[in-house]
């Protein structure tokens, strides 16, 4: 009893070993991480950091239903519950079981093509870039990049792209459509200065002219070509079109078109590697026909264009 007259108080202290405990709370064990902070410290260290979307909400005010999507590069997944947060949960332990990474374990972080992620190198030349500012200066057409193939489980895709460069074509496989692309870029970009430093060289790019540049052009082909008609009998287009083809610098193909015309005549396209492209198209009761056709229709064309003030 105290001087007072009311009992002494006896000073008690819960010693707990849980150091998220207080000493005046009841031993309760520490909260783990949830699966959203476990995906974004994830995406963190792969600089690649989880989206999520709300794509629906619906039931009623006292039993709602949300629908949350999560993306982290290549991989989408999908989370339901009675509340937002509890449908992000969902959406991020369904993409980290995907990415097989376990909570309270010391998962290792897997290197640019290990995962379905797919981290880019930072400060190296874009090819991407490289080849199409390649295109621009040379008057090529620019580089077409095409999905071929996808392979592999949703965790570990495989992509493979193609690209094609005027008459090249080389192909990427990445983790990523970005990553295979960006290899696809770097094989044509060595392609390209191999091919440079080769004095035998198998491939040239297409020698091409602006169809502007015609109207200004003193050439000895064009300047005939702008003042006689193109209505002589039996005149030789093809060599007239060649002739004009080498003096202004482009190019010149004929392609042979399997099908007959309703009259059964043979049917050629002539292609003028210009810019934009120009394609002509013939008729005739021979291949050979069908090609002087397409020359002398190039040739009309060709005429307008040079002749335009």
């Amino acid at each position: 009893m105290s001087q007072d007259g009311f009992p002494t108080a006896v000073a008690r202290t819960i010693v707990n070993s849980n150091p998220c405990v207080g000493s005046q709370e009841p031993p309760y064990p520490c909260p783990a991480k949830t699966p959203i902070q476990i995906l974004h410290e994830y995406g963190t260290k792969i600089g690649n950091l989880p989206v999520y979307v709300m794509e629906k909400a619906e039931g009623e005010a006292h039993h709602p239903s949300f629908v949350f999507n999560v993306t982290m590069g290549d991989i989408k997944c999908t989370g339901q519950g009675p509340s937002k947060k509890s449908a992000k949960h969902q959406a991020a332990e369904a993409a980290l079981n995907i990415l097989e990474i376990k909570p309270g374990l010391n998962n290792p972080i897997p290197k640019n093509e290990d995962n379905g992620v797919g981290v880019e190198p930072h400060n190296q030349p874009n090819p991407i870039g490289i080849l199409q500012e390649l295109a621009l200066q040379r008057g090529w057409r620019l580089p077409e990049y095409s999905v071929c193939m996808e392979a592999g489980p949703p965790h570990k895709r495989e992509f493979t792209v193609t690209c094609r460069m005027e008459a090249l074509s080389e192909t990427g496989t990445g983790n990523s459509k970005k990553f295979a692309k960006r290899v696809a870029a770097e094989k044509m970009a060595a392609k390209l200065q191999a091919l440079s430093g080769c004095p035998d060289m198998p491939w040239t790019p297409r020698p091409s002219v602006r169809l502007e540049c015609l109207r200004t052009s003193s050439g000895e082909k064009i300047s005939m070509l702008r003042r006689n008609p193109l209505s002589i009998p039996n005149t030789d287009y093809v060599q007239l079109m060649l002739e004009l083809s080498k003096e202004q610098g482009f190019e010149v193909t004929y392609f042979d078109i399997d099908e007959l015309t309703v009259n059964g005549q043979y049917q050629c396209l002539a292609e003028l590697s210009t810019i934009p492209v120009t394609v002509c198209h013939g008729t005739g009761i021979s291949c050979g026909n069908a090609h002087n056709d397409a020359a002398h229709s190039a040739l009309q064309y060709v005429k307008i264009m040079a002749s335009i003030k």
